[in-house]
């Protein structure tokens, strides 16, 4: 279990103490620590409901807050507060009873609160017709030795955070970032001459994936192929060494590899990693649950974000909440029906879909991304839906890799993640809802998403629409799917998708493609 810490943040109102500690705990759950945020008006409201504002009821209300968060702590979490707790004193007592500490200071110049302050309240207080501001007419005490100090007044949320990250990472707290660490200019031709200069290790389509996706955080709070502790620690209990959760393997696999401490990674003629060897160790596959049915798959320029650039679009367009959606499957429907329903309750869609290497006779990758296109074009509002690619290869791990997708998409920036009754499984292989049961081993806020559980989804014919089996009480023969055989059957013989499956324009590129594929 990883060791647990407290974050105290202390500063007037208004100086940022919210922000930046509602910013940290999305940052530590993306990096797979749970955190609990302890805010001053939420436990004014509950924790501390009939306490005033005169000295001795403000020392309580901050003793039970560092009581809360020793508990959080004590048990492996992070304890985030944000509350004024303006006496140096009583800080300082909770401090000396609290193991690993970090006091963050939100300084402000109080004419920049009064600035930034749209109830007036700093105005009124200056005027005097609020007694016991703290600030104004009561006092604040600056802590003297703070861990962290941010001057929200000339840095930016970003920056104030950056701050803090870099405090808790220096203190030994968190290990060093997962972030997107793709090399460009200068620095990348450096690299790649060294690489011609290294032991050659040639590498396929699958290594090229994960390795993507290692340098770009989108399998934090992994940054390297697994060593031969997390690895085993994966397969025994889903989990990494230090204890966060992980339930696929991550590994570097070779017949026979360069004696060497460092190593290129080529795919075909062109170098594109390298890599410090620690150590080497044997893997157990027929223990991993991965079905390897695979076959390579193209990039796709136009949509191929990483996390980071994900998550600035996500900011950028002022969603506080995002639906991840995965899927290798054109799609139809069932899907399209989900991912509405989801959209009522969270602020946008990140439709992701995985482009590395799926099977055989999975639809191509190019045809899925047109009916994506189509789909979205026609039926969805733009500016509540992000198409993103994911690069990773498909392992057809079933529940396992259900976990494994929703980590990837926490990474991503997503707060909420769909999950069906047969996410990524192989057909009947897996229980019905597998899927669904194995997130019931976590924690609550453990892997830092939350978990949308869809019940099968189909269209009704008496319902006239769509519905799903928590919703329909109509018999089954009036439920209208059809298997991915029978979709491929449809479509070799030329013949439309019904509506009630797919929408026509998805089905005109799912017949055009196939059409196409007969003739060449």
């Amino acid at each position: 279990m990883s060791k647990g810490f407290v974050v105290w943040f202390t500063g007037l109102s208004g100086a940022g103490k919210s922000t930046i500690a509602n910013a940290l705990k999305a940052e530590l759950e993306r990096r797979g620590r749970h955190a609990e945020l302890l805010d001053g008006d939420e436990v004014r409201t509950h924790l501390s409901r009939g306490l005033g504002f005169s000295k001795e009821d403000r020392d309580t209300n901050i003793r039970r807050i560092g009581y809360v968060a020793r508990l959080v702590a004590r048990t492996g979490g992070v304890a985030i507060t944000a509350a004024i707790s303006p006496y140096r004193e009583v800080r300082d007592e909770v401090r000396a009873k609290t193991p690993d500490f970090v006091e963050v200071f939100m300084r402000c110049p109080i004419e920049t609160l009064a600035e930034r302050d749209v109830k007036g309240l700093y105005r009124k207080a200056l005027a005097g017709e609020i007694a016991n501001f703290t600030g104004v007419s009561d006092p604040y005490e600056e802590p003297v030795h703070p861990e962290v100090v941010c001057d929200t007044s000339r840095e930016t949320a970003e920056e104030s955070l950056a701050k803090v990250l870099d405090a808790l990472e220096r203190l030994g707290h968190l290990p060093r970032a997962v972030g997107e660490r793709l090399p460009e200019g200068e620095e990348l031709q450096a690299l790649i001459a060294e690489a011609r200069t290294l032991p050659r290790l040639d590498v396929g389509q699958r290594e090229l994936s994960d390795l993507f996706m290692l340098a770009t955080g989108g399998l934090a709070p992994l940054d390297s192929f697994m060593g031969a502790d997390d690895y085993a620690s994966v397969i025994a209990i889903g989990r990494l060494a230090a204890g966060q959760p992980f339930t696929i393997p991550i590994a570097l696999r070779v017949a026979s590899a360069p004696k060497a401490e460092r190593i290129a990674l080529f795919a075909g003629e062109q170098p594109i990693g390298i890599v410090d060897v620690a150590a080497a160790y044997r893997t157990d596959p027929d223990a991993e649950g991965v079905v390897a049915l695979a076959h390579a798959a193209s990039g796709f320029p136009e949509y191929d974000l990483t996390p980071a650039q994900v998550r600035a679009v996500k900011s950028a367009r002022g969603w506080k909440t995002m639906v991840g959606f995965q899927t290798r499957n054109p799609v139809h429907r069932a899907h399209e029906y989900l991912q509405k329903v989801a959209l009522e309750s969270v602020d946008g869609l990140l439709l992701h879909p995985l482009v590395g290497e799926t099977k055989s006779d999975d639809i191509p990758a190019s045809v899925r991304m047109s009916c994506y296109e189509e789909l979205l074009r026609n039926y969805f509002p733009p500016e509540r839906v992000l198409l993103a690619t994911n690069p990773a290869w498909m392992r057809y791990a079933g529940p396992k890799e259900a976990v494994f997708h929703a980590i990837v998409r926490r990474n991503y920036g997503c707060t909420h993640f769909i999950v069906g009754r047969d996410h990524a499984g192989v057909g009947s292989y897996y229980d019905t809802y597998a899927a669904h049961r194995i997130f019931d081993e976590y924690a609550p806020g453990e892997l830092g998403i939350e978990i949308m559980r869809f019940e099968h989804t189909f269209y009704c014919a008496a319902c006239g629409g769509m519905a799903s089996s928590r919703t329909c009480p109509h018999p089954p023969e009036l439920h209208k799917t059809l298997s991915g055989t029978a979709v491929r059957k449809l479509l070799a013989e030329g013949k439309d998708l019904p509506p009630e499956f797919t929408r026509p324009e998805v089905a005109k590129v799912l017949r055009d493609a196939a059409t196409e594929e007969a003739t060449a």
